[in-house]
């Protein structure tokens, strides 16, 4: 399947001034490929073996079209999965632990997914991944349609962004997936703006219910140099409150969000504050983030237990939901982004639990291989004891864990 994906991906290239016009406005195709390692303690290595192999790959084309204030967006995503761990996936049947290979729309408004085959090692499906019509005058901006929203300030966690956020340790970050949604935006004199969004969703039973829906209220506003947001939301039928900002401080920009949640039992905090930083370093430039993410919903370490994940509800949803990616309370992260070249640039990692002491440590290139090709790589290797986040929880079965060892990352990208 890979060399399939290789070939589709050269073909692409040369059919690059074929496919312009017609309200086409490019897009890209991707092949990855992911190995991955389980230890011998982990229940994984019984089912899987000592490692797994998976092949992905992925096309979309953008159209564009419209006239004067008015026009309209369409992505098609055409979404391969091959490989080891797609069984292991479907028997477990867990979103929590495993998130399904390939978009789906169960719970959103439109179902815009195609399934073409499916197997136990390999999921093809089409999709519109953007459809949204829009207004743009000189002060307000209208959407409607599927579409993506990005709010907050936290560079690594963002416990502001609800809307589809990418887990901490996503390498490839190019497109958020789109949700079905209103979105206004309104431009005030001063440069302040108000933005709005309504996202409509399906509960379990496939039925549009308010309780699943999303209303959002956000104000970005500008203090000389520094900026702030205020949030005020109704996210799945819970009050969602949110402040923060940015400013600059001796050379760096510091970042930070606060949210509070009025759960069913209490109201639950959640912060995050950064510091980031640029400078040239023996003619190179260099980038430096450090940040600190308190998960309110989060798990104590004395609680980390299959048991007390499955009881703490509030935590299981927004895990499934993939609005979520730690179990725990305290983390703090690293980033540093070095220009080897113009062309390459080197990026180590580092996730820590503070609760667990447990880490996950990762190291990302971008080769910019020539014109319109792109490599990403990433080697990704967790550490900690048995028992720990990235580590391995255990299982309740004597000795074995829900470990995984070091894995590796690669995609190969081509841009018309």
């Amino acid at each position: 399947m890979l060399r399939s994906c290789l070939a589709l991906l050269f073909a692409l290239a040369g059919w690059q001034n074929a496919l312009a016009g017609g309200g086409f406005d490019g897009g890209h195709a991707k092949v990855q490929w992911l190995t991955s390692t389980y230890p011998d303690d982990s229940i994984f290595r019984s089912a899987l073996g000592a490692n797994t192999q998976d092949q992905n790959g992925e096309l979309r084309l953008k159209f564009r079209g419209g006239s004067g204030s008015w026009s309209v967006n369409a992505d098609y995503q055409f979404v391969a999965r091959f490989g080891d761990s797609l069984a292991v996936g479907e028997q477990l049947d867990s979103g929590f632990f495993f998130p399904p290979p390939v978009p789906v729309d169960d719970h959103r408004w439109w179902d815009l997914t195609h399934e073409i085959t499916e197997s136990d090692d390999q999921i093809m499906v089409q999709r519109l991944d953007r459809l949204h019509l829009n207004y743009t005058g000189d002060k307000l901006v209208l959407r409607f349609g599927r579409q993506a929203v990005s709010w907050g300030n936290g560079l690594i966690y963002n416990p502001m962004d609800v809307f589809n956020p990418f887990d901490p340790a996503a390498v490839d970050t190019e497109y958020k997936l789109g949700d079905d949604m209103l979105y206004a935006q309104y431009l005030t004199d001063s440069g302040n703006d108000w933005q709005f969004v309504q996202v409509m969703r399906r509960d379990d039973e496939g039925d549009l219910s308010q309780q699943v829906n999303s209303s959002a209220l956000k104000f970005h506003g500008f203090g000389g140099e520094r900026e702030y947001d205020i949030l005020l939301a109704e996210h799945y039928d819970e009050l969602m409150l949110g402040v923060g900002g940015s400013t600059s401080y001796g050379g760096a920009v510091i970042r930070g969000d606060i949210t509070v949640t009025d759960t069913d039992d209490d109201w639950v905090a959640s912060l995050v504050a950064s510091w980031s930083y640029s400078w040239v370093w023996a003619g190179h430039n260099v980038s430096a983030v450090t940040e600190y993410f308190y998960n309110g919903f989060g798990l104590r370490e004395s609680e980390y237990s299959l048991a007390n994940i499955q009881d703490s509800k509030e935590l299981v949803d927004r895990v499934t939901r993939g609005e979520l990616f730690t179990l725990g309370r305290h983390y703090v992260a690293g980033s540093l982004q070095i220009e080897v070249t113009p062309l390459l640039n080197v990026i180590p990692n580092l996730f820590v639990n503070l609760g667990d002491g447990s880490v996950l440590a990762q190291l990302v290139a971008q080769w910019d291989v020539g014109q319109d090709w792109q490599l990403l790589a990433s080697l990704n290797v967790p550490v900690g004891p048995s028992g720990t986040e990235y580590g391995g929880l255990e299982t309740g079965i004597e000795k074995l864990t829900l470990a995984a060892g070091p894995s590796l990352f690669a995609q190969l990208a081509f841009y018309f």
